[in-house]
Formats: structure tokens, sequence, C-alpha cells
């Protein structure tokens, strides 16, 4: 049997951390930013970790 591949869309968009968290970048960062607040956009910049939720799906997509 073969190998297992890496969802190619998945591993561009999140990241593991050192202790096996995954992280992905928040949306509505890509056009129209001058009707959101600075304070909004600020915010959207940071990376968060994957909802426990969705974790699995993630992981699933990973091989991990």
């Amino acid at each position: 049997m073969p190998k297992m591949k890496t969802h190619s869309g998945a591993k561009k968009r999140y990241k593991i951390t050192a202790t096996g968290k995954i992280l992905r970048e928040k949306a509505y960062r890509s056009h129209i930013l001058t009707s959101k607040s600075r304070k909004r956009k600020r915010s959207l910049r940071q990376a968060v970790v994957v909802d426990s939720a969705n974790m699995a799906l993630v992981q699933a997509q990973l091989l991990r």
C-alpha cells in the first residue's frame, strides 16, 4: 500500500508548534481594509490555535 499524502492546501494553511498545537491565520484580512478599524486589523495579524472541534479534521489532513 502506498504512503498517505499530506493535503497540499492544509500544509500551506497550518503550522505545527513544538508542543504539537496547530496554528491558523485569521480570515477577513485580504481586502476592503479601509472599512476595518486599526484595532481589528491588528487583531487579525495574530495566529490562533485551531479550535478543538476542528482539530481532528485538521490533524487528519496533516497526517499526524
